[in-house]
This record gives C-alpha cells, structure tokens and sequence, in this order.
C-alpha cells in the first residue's frame, strides 16, 4: 500500500507540475506565474517547518545531529547553485552566440529554473538536470510517506507547486528548441516521469535504512526551505503597488493553508 501511494504521489508531482505549467506556459495563463511562486513559497516552508522537521525531531535522533544536517543541507544546495550558476556563466561566455535577451527575460520571468538559461542549443541539458532533480525528489517523496502518510501526501502537493514555476521556464526553453509545444510537453514530462524511479529507489533505500529516516526527512527540509528563501521570496521582494502587494500576501498565505488544509483532511 506504501510502495502504491508512493508511485502515485511521485507521478502526480513528477508528471502533474509539468502539465500544470504546460497549461500556464501555452494556454495563455502566463500572468499567473507570480502568484504560482507565492502560493510555492509559502507551501514549501509549512511543510518544512510545519511537518517535515517536528516528524524527524519526534524521533530518537539527537537535535544536534538533525540541526548539523540542515546546515549541511542548506549548504551544500548553495554551493549547487553556485557551480550551476558558473557553469551558465562559462557557457555564456564560451558557446555558441545567443539570441539577445532571453536568457536574461526567462531568468527574471520563471522560478526555480536557473538551468533554463543556458544556449538554445542546450535544451538536452535542460531535460538532464530535470531528471536528476526529479529523482532527488522522488527519494524525499518516499521518504515522507515512510515516515507518514500524511507527510507523503503533503510533499507530493508541495514538491508539484514548487515545480510548476521551475517547468514553466524549461518548457518555454524547449519549446524554442523543439519547435512544437508538443514536443516540449513531452520531452520534459519524460524527465518528470523520474520522480518515480526516485519514489522506488528511495522506497528500498529507507526500508533499509530507517534509522536514518528522520535524516532524509530534514534532507528533504533544508531543500524546501533553500527553495523558498533562496530563489522563489527573493523574485516575490519588488516594488509593487497595494493591490499586487496584498495579492502576493494573499497567495503567499494561501500555500500555507493549503497545507494546513491538505494535512488536516489526510489526517
């Protein structure tokens, strides 16, 4: 019943966010995406603070060593987006010429798709770092229903509305690429479709090792947390008027009670 969850949960957040940003990216709905990177925020930090980190401090693991791996955590996921950032640097510089400004617009545009503004000609990079963020979350997605089934559904909810803003960028990239929108649907929802591999490795890696659980469970926080802190608030803090200001509260709030809302009906 957990393996089955598990697969369930992994494909609606792997394939799911891909065709929600499909229909934001194509169906005209583009005006949506900042209200989408507000709802994640707050989302994303509810389930770190609200459940993730009290699940894994409940258990028998010390709060020094659960506190060390969030530094670690959120560490190392600073010094992944430095050598991703380098690497699009180096590319810029070094590859083939680019077409005057859109990198920059789908990097101002577009939320946790740092890996979207490399050379046109990189679309096949693009799909391969989805693919291996969509296994890491796959693994974080299993082990939260592991841990409860609660958690499981929870993540799944915030991992998809974390990724929507992330393929919206990847799908504009690739639709330019491939040609089609077609063919940008379905090149990176193949590379969604990973998170299920992930949700299966990570099912019998933390059946193995379920003393280490409440590990995976701040791993998966301290990525929640960078996320939110690191690359969705900091494109919300702009300059707005009332109105926009409010909305992006309202929304910002609304992630939060989704979760709330999520975690009290599953319960």
């Amino acid at each position: 019943m957990t393996l089955l969850a598990i697969l369930v949960g992994t494909v609606a957040a792997g394939v799911g966010s891909v065709w929600l940003a499909a229909l934001m990216a194509f169906a005209m709905l583009a005006r949506y995406t900042q209200h989408m990177l507000s709802m994640a925020a707050g989302a994303l930090m509810a389930t770190a603070f609200m459940h993730l980190l009290p699940e894994a401090f409940e258990s028998e693991a010390g709060a020094h060593e659960l506190f060390a791996m969030l530094l670690g955590g959120l560490v190392f996921f600073f010094l992944l987006d430095k050598a991703e950032l380098w690497h699009h640097g180096h590319e810029h510089n070094h590859g083939p010429a680019q077409e005057a400004g859109n990198g920059d617009h789908a990097h101002h545009d577009h939320g946790h798709a740092h890996h979207a503004h490399g050379p046109r000609s990189g679309g096949w990079a693009v799909l391969a770092g989805d693919s291996v963020h969509a296994f890491g979350d796959g693994i974080l997605i299993a082990s939260a229903f592991l841990a409860d089934m609660r958690l499981g559904v929870i993540t799944s909810l915030a991992v998809l509305a974390h990724e929507v803003p992330h393929h919206i960028g990847d799908l504009v990239v690739l639709r330019h690429t491939s040609g089609t929108s077609r063919a940008a649907l379905v090149k990176v929802s193949m590379a969604g479709t990973v998170t299920a591999l992930g949700g299966l490795v990570g099912y019998f890696l933390v059946t193995q090792l379920h003393d280490y659980l409440p590990f995976f469970l701040v791993a998966a926080s301290s990525s929640f947390v960078y996320v939110a802190l690191a690359d969705l608030i900091p494109q919300l803090q702009k300059q707005l008027g009332f109105r926009d200001t409010v909305a992006q509260v309202a929304w910002l709030l609304g992630g939060i009670a989704l979760v709330t809302l999520v975690s009290s009906l599953a319960h």
